[in-house]
């Protein structure tokens, strides 16, 4: 499957989103800041990062912008609005939205891997209003309710 992808301005130069590994989902997408230019995160504050790229996803899919499992595990960055969604329609900047719950100030610089993007089948549905809902195990059973093993 292909789909267009367009260079911005700003984000020629940085490395196309590549997958770092054969079994890889995700593609890691990098930074557009400005050469030079370093943007702070402190802890508990969050930021949008431009990508520096356009996409033309095809109807029927979604580019879902993900965290770094690095840099969450190491860091406690994230993004988030996990999974941010890159509608099919959309024909903006692809941007992160990233948020640090680590306890130093997060440096992102030009260039650095920030995200990961994975394309995902979202097929298209029809709701039906009913009265009544099929009765399962769980019922209502909400947060937790499944317990903790």
């Amino acid at each position: 499957m292909t789909f267009a992808f367009k260079w911005l301005d700003h984000g020629r130069g940085l490395p196309l989103p590549v997958r770092q590994s054969k079994g890889a989902s995700g593609r890691d997408v990098a930074a557009a800041l400005p050469a030079g230019e370093t943007l702070v995160i402190a802890p508990g504050a969050f930021a949008i990062v431009p990508c520096g790229f356009a996409l033309a996803v095809p109807v029927g899919y979604e580019a879902q912008i993900r965290p770094r499992s690095g840099l969450a595990a190491r860091l406690g960055v994230t993004v988030l609005n996990t999974p941010g969604t890159i509608d099919a329609d959309y024909r903006g900047e692809v941007k992160a939205i990233l948020i640090n719950h680590g306890t130093e100030p997060f440096e992102v610089r030009r260039g650095d891997r920030i995200a990961q993007m994975v394309i995902a089948a979202v097929p298209y549905m029809t709701l039906v209003e009913v009265d009544d809902l099929e009765e399962t195990e769980r019922g209502t059973g909400g947060f937790g309710s499944t317990g903790n093993r």
